[in-house]
């Protein structure tokens, strides 16, 4: 048997973190920790999906409820089986991928069949606020070449003239979780194209992406709320270029990784995105930046702590996770 423990723990932010969906003053996640007969140790993080009615509780509640079949033997296949897509299922698959890791000695890259990572460059996400702070947020973010600007259905080209005058170098995405309708995604194409805007995420509900189709897009559509694990990548051709992976939706690094090779297969871009959280949770996302052209994964900067051993960040270029964190 492997012996499984569950904590939830709260990380607060630097400052209030708001997005169309809300504002957030601290993350809550769990911390799932497995340890073999030896002494052996894997660890994983979740913050789960909150706009699907996840909570740490109800999180905690799923893991502690297949303690019994976490055999030795157990594989990130066999999880896919016992929980669905979702937080606490990520956690405890990576928590797995982490113990097999120190049980082996060889890394997670390794036994999933990757190259050996090299650094990647994550955006540095800027949420809602009035122009002053707009504005502020803007220009002590000039060290990072990328930036998130996070939009709603009435604040939205006027933020990101205010960000690219105080940034005016800074590549922009921009992210309307879901606030827009089609209407209003066509209004403001023109303008986000002459603002050299790179990338759109999930502009319309996920209810509505059937709206999107025939839409003749100058700016590639990233889908986000709309992707969830395997299942949901055939509805969205024809209507999104690129895919947001995020392992607190699919339900971990397994999944993510059999993801990952469906949506090449399909012809989609990727993204890795976070849903906030420590260095531990962006890890094993690490993995899957490596194989796309979008990498979100700053939850840390927005973070007052860390673990430790985290994941050093340089101007937004993020080093290999070292194997004390994970993997």
């Amino acid at each position: 048997m492997i012996d499984c423990r569950v904590e939830i723990e709260r990380w607060e932010m630097i400052e209030v973190f708001a997005t169309s969906r809300d504002a957030i003053s601290d993350i809550p996640v769990i911390l799932v920790t497995l340890t073999d007969s030896a002494g052996h140790r894997g660890r994983g993080e979740a913050a789960g999906v909150d706009y699907d009615g996840e909570t740490v509780e109800s999180m905690k509640r799923q893991v502690e409820g297949v303690e019994g079949a976490l055999q030795d033997g157990i594989t990130g296949e066999d999880l896919l089986g016992l929980l669905p897509a979702g937080g606490a299922r990520n956690a405890l698959d990576c928590a797995l991928w982490d113990l097999r890791a120190k049980q082996s000695g060889i890394p997670v890259w390794q036994a999933a069949g990757l190259p050996p990572p090299r650094p990647v460059t994550t955006c540095v996400t800027i949420g809602l606020g009035d122009e002053a702070d707009t504005r502020r947020k803007a220009r002590e973010a000039r060290a990072f070449p990328v930036l998130k600007l996070k939009l709603d259905a009435t604040r939205h080209v006027e933020v990101v003239r205010m960000v690219k005058a105080e940034h005016p170098r800074a590549r922009l995405l921009v992210d309307a979780n879901q606030a827009w309708t089609r209407g209003l995604l066509e209004t403001l194409l023109p303008e986000l194209v002459a603002l050299d805007v790179e990338l759109i995420e999930q502009p319309v509900s996920r209810k509505d992406d059937q709206s999107l189709g025939g839409l003749l897009s100058k700016l590639p559509l990233a889908a986000d709320e709309s992707c969830t694990d395997r299942r949901s990548l055939a509805a969205l051709r024809g209507r999104y270029r690129y895919i947001n992976i995020k392992l607190d939706k699919c339900g971990g690094l397994t999944e993510a990784l059999a993801m990952r090779r469906e949506a090449l297969s399909l012809g989609f871009g990727l993204m890795v995105g976070n849903m906030c959280g420590t260095s531990l949770a962006m890890a094993p996302g690490f993995l899957i930046a490596q194989s796309c052209e979008f990498t979100d994964l700053d939850g840390p900067l927005l973070q007052k702590l860390d673990r430790e051993a985290p994941i050093r960040f340089d101007k937004g270029l993020m080093s290999v996770p070292a194997p004390a964190l994970w993997g």
